[in-house]
C-alpha cells in the first residue's frame, strides 16, 4: 500500500473531508508523533486486502498504535484521549463526571448528529430539519459554557466542533440560529494546533 509507514508507533489512515477529520485533529493538539496515510476515496486502496485487514469496512478513519487496529471515528477519539489525553489536561479522568459527559458528547457526535448527515446526503425527507433540530441541541448546552465540558477546552470539543465547522463550509449551513454553536466552533478550530491543518 502507498505510503504505509513502519517506524513511528501511531498511524492514520485518513481522507480529507471525512469523519477520519477528527481523529486527526486529536493527534494534532495531543501533540502525538503520527504517520498519516491519505487515501482519494474515489480510488481503490482503501478496498485492498492489506487495508481491509485492518478495517473490514474498507472506510477511514483506521488508527494504528503499535501492531493494533481500530476503527470508527468516535472510538478513535475516546481511545486517544484516553490513553494519552489524561495526562496532558486534555480528557477527563476515568469515572469523572467529566468523562461520562465527554463520551455521552463524542458517541452522540458520531450517531446523532453524524447520522442525520448521512440521512440528508441520502436525501431522507426532513433529514436537513433534523440537522438543524441536533446543532440547536448543541447550542443550547453550549449556552453559557466556553466548552463542551465546561470553562475548559478538551479534545471531546473536536468532533462535534470538526462537524459543526464542516457543515457551515460544505452544506452552507446557516449558523445564525445558533451563536453558541458558532463561537465554540470558532474558538475549537482555531486552536494552533489546528489551524495549520484546516
Amino acid at each position: 500500500m502507498r505510503g504505509v509507514p513502519s517506524a513511528v508507533a501511531l498511524t492514520l489512515y485518513y481522507a480529507p473531508n471525512s469523519s477520519a477529520s477528527p481523529v486527526k485533529f486529536v493527534l494534532a493538539e495531543l501533540g502525538l508523533e503520527h504517520e498519516t496515510v491519505t487515501f482519494d476515496l474515489e480510488g481503490d486502496a482503501h478496498k485492498q486486502p492489506d487495508y481491509l485487514a485492518l478495517n473490514p469496512m474498507g472506510q477511514v478513519p483506521t488508527l494504528v498504535d503499535g501492531d493494533q487496529a481500530m476503527f470508527e471515528s468516535a472510538a478513535c477519539v475516546i481511545y486517544l484521549g484516553e490513553k494519552y489525553g489524561v495526562e496532558r489536561g486534555l480528557w477527563p479522568e476515568l469515572g469523572s463526571a467529566a468523562h461520562m459527559r465527554a463520551l455521552t458528547w463524542t458517541v452522540w457526535s458520531a450517531v446523532s448528529l453524524g447520522g442525520t448527515i448521512a440521512q440528508w446526503f441520502a436525501e431522507v425527507d426532513g433529514a436537513s430539519d433534523r440537522f438543524a433540530i441536533m446543532l440547536g441541541v448543541l447550542d443550547k448546552h453550549l449556552e453559557g459554557q466556553d466548552y463542551l465540558l465546561g470553562g475548559e477546552f478538551s479534545v471531546a470539543d473536536y468532533y462535534p466542533a470538526a462537524i459543526a465547522f464542516w457543515s457551515a463550509g460544505v452544506l452552507s449551513f446557516d449558523t445564525a440560529a445558533t451563536p453558541n454553536l458558532a463561537a465554540w466552533a470558532g474558538r475549537c478550530m482555531g486552536r494552533p494546533a489546528i489551524a495549520a491543518l484546516i
